[in-house]
Order: structure tokens, then sequence, then C-alpha cells
């Protein structure tokens, strides 16, 4: 396999990215200088040497904890659960939420084979117990789609008798949408409207 089939084949594995949007980049990394196509090489490179999963949330991070998790100006009182990493980011983008996260690393799908053994569950109740009675609220922001409700659900009957309040975002996330391409005034918009379950 060439080089120019190789790189075409692992861009088509990115999520959203098909064979022809794949061929297209590889064409313009082939157009571009040499330096651009290393630079790109290496940011890869650091990619998967340094990043890592954040010790306490799940977070990407480069060290054990990320620079949410270590910050002091975060409310350690609120808590909002995401599904995966780069909801985080989305979330974040807004300027809305100040405190504390946790990464589920998935959604409950029974029919792909994922209970909640296979997310970051344990830790999540293990990190509330722990808190003996820190964290006040706990936001479930998973996605409005049918794995997201059951999602939601679930973790809303193992929370709320270690005693946090417990929270869903407020509805005007189009249902099915992925909080990853929701704008971030409708973030914002169900943040401040999120509800008691």
């Amino acid at each position: 396999m060439s080089a120019i089939d190789r790189l075409t084949d692992e861009f088509s594995r990115l999520p959203g990215i098909g064979s022809k949007t794949a061929l297209r980049l590889v064409h313009h990394l082939m157009k571009g200088s040499k330096d651009q196509t290393k630079r790109l090489a290496g940011a890869l490179v650091d990619l998967a040497d340094k990043v890592r999963a954040c010790d306490v949330c799940g977070n990407f991070s480069e060290h054990e904890k990320c620079e949410i998790c270590v910050s002091t100006r975060r409310d350690v009182t609120l808590l909002c659960v995401v599904e995966e990493a780069y909801e985080v980011s989305a979330i974040e983008r807004t300027g809305q939420f100040r405190g504390l996260f946790h990464v589920l690393g998935g959604r409950l799908s029974p029919l792909d084979g994922i209970g909640p053994d296979e997310l970051n569950v344990e830790s999540l109740i293990r990190r509330i117990h722990d808190s003996e009675g820190g964290i006040r609220e706990v936001i479930i922001a998973t996605n409005a789609s049918v794995e997201g409700e059951a999602t939601s659900v679930f973790l809303e009957q193992e929370i709320r008798p270690l005693g946090p309040s417990v929270t869903r975002l407020a509805r005007g996330i189009p249902v099915g949408s992925d909080l990853e391409y929701v704008d971030g005034t409708t973030i914002a918009q169900a943040l401040a409207g999120r509800r008691e379950m």
C-alpha cells in the first residue's frame, strides 16, 4: 500500500470524513510545504504520546489531573456529567459554567454491548460519595438521544441516594443531536434552564 493510500485510509477512519474528503486532505498536504506536513505529523505524535485521560474526571489532559480539576477558580459544589471529553470543550466555550466535569466515556447502549461497567460510572459514584456532601448538584448533560435519555435516568437513580440534587440540561438542544455540534448560545440557555430530575 502506498503512502498516499495509507494516509487516505487513516483519514477516512475519522468521524465525518469519507474517502473523497480524506483524499482531498492528502492532496492538500502534498501540495503544501514539507514543514507543514512535518508539523502536523509532530502534533499527531505529541497527541498520541502526551495526552491522556485525567485521573479525576476523564477529560483529556497532558498531566495526571486536567486544568479544570486543578483550578481553584471552579465551583467544586457543581458537577456536570457529559458523555465524551469533547463535550467539555463545547460547554466551556459558552462561558456559562464554572463547575467541575465528569466524562462518562460514552452512553448506555445495550444493543452495542455498552452497560454501566463500560462507562466511568463507578468513578463518578465514588467521586460524589468521597466529596462528603461537597458536591451539591450534579447536572446530567448527556445527549438528547434515546441512549442519552436512558443514561440520564440510570445516573439519576444512582446519584440521588447520595444526596446531591440531580438536574438535566433543559430542552432546547435538538433531540438526536450531539453537544459537539450545538452552538454556544443554545448550550448556555440549556444550562441556565436545567431542571430537577
